[in-house]
């Protein structure tokens, strides 16, 4: 049995998320700081009780049938500046980060502006964005110096880049048991002026591209360079389709919006029905980029 404080039972995913869809967790921990985060993974790994991390609740979808074993939620969001390195517990959220750099007049951060994430996700996935000038993309281990994190033996190690074996949408935390516990990050001297601008315009350009009217979990499918997954929808005559409360947006193809009540079994309804017209009339895949989590 998980001896943890503060534990909650058969807790509701959706409010988590920001798709707003999830069933219940069988057991719930909200960790406020990296020990508490640490305490709670050798709680469930001593108990060979199933757990997830969760952060913002972006790029998730959780079943309907909710999760069994232990939801961690990610609250962990210290952070501290030496000179111009960043250190933060790994539910820090990037927006807080941002705007925490700009008023220092420290840049690497506000390429990121408006994407929900936590400093793990961002290192899970290898966040990225477009560049400022948009010709190539900016990823987060661009300004990634080091992290301690918890191994599979429940030890706390200090690693640096190399260990991470960053990719597009890929990290070492994809394929081993490993947990962020905080991450520094080296940042380079600039203006508030200049951080605040580009921050800005980041922020205005993913808000024109990107449907803000109905919760979503972000893009759905994995970029296909030179062709875009969402241009790819379109083509084949998917964009603005729906089942039940789940609709590909009308502004961009690859976001599969729930525009109310919709549920995890509509969501994959609507994954596998855009997967096979695509592939069938275009003859590329689309892969996936969200994760999938719980009983469906």
């Amino acid at each position: 049995m998980i001896q943890l404080e503060n534990l909650n039972y058969g807790e509701p995913l959706a409010p988590h998320t920001t798709y707003g869809i999830g069933g219940p967790a069988d057991y719930f921990f909200r960790a406020t700081d990296k020990h508490a985060l640490a305490r709670a993974i050798r709680e469930a790994r001593n108990n060979n009780i199933p757990y997830f991390i969760l952060g913002m609740g972006a790029n998730v979808l959780f079943g309907d049938k909710g999760f069994r074993g232990l939801v961690i939620k990610n609250e962990a969001r210290k952070f501290n500046f030496v000179e111009q390195y960043l250190t933060a517990e790994s539910g820090a959220l990037i927006g807080e980060l941002i705007q925490a750099t700009e008023e220092r007049g420290l840049s690497g951060l506000e390429h990121y502006a408006g994407i929900p994430s936590t400093v793990g996700g961002a290192l899970w996935q290898n966040l990225h964005f477009l560049s400022p000038d948009r010709t190539r993309t900016v990823f987060i281990d661009e300004v990634f110096a080091s992290a301690k994190i918890l191994n599979e033996d429940n030890k706390i190690l200090t690693v640096g880049w190399d260990y991470f074996d960053f990719k597009y949408d890929h990290s070492i935390l994809h394929e081993r048991p490993l947990v962020v516990l905080e991450a520094t990050f080296s940042l380079a001297w600039s203006s508030k002026e200049l951080v605040k601008k580009q921050s800005e315009e980041n922020l205005r350009w993913r808000n024109e591209k990107h449907p803000t009217r109905y919760l979503s979990c972000g893009s759905v499918f994995k970029k296909i360079e030179g062709v875009g997954a969402g241009r790819l929808i379109e083509q084949v005559g998917m964009k603005g389709y729906s089942i039940g409360g789940i609709q590909s947006s009308e502004q961009h193809a690859n976001f599969l919006v729930n525009t109310g009540n919709g549920t995890a079994a509509q969501v994959m309804e609507l994954i596998g029905m855009i997967h096979e017209k695509v592939k069938k009339q275009t003859g590329y895949v689309l892969e996936p980029e969200i994760n999938f989590i719980g009983e469906f």
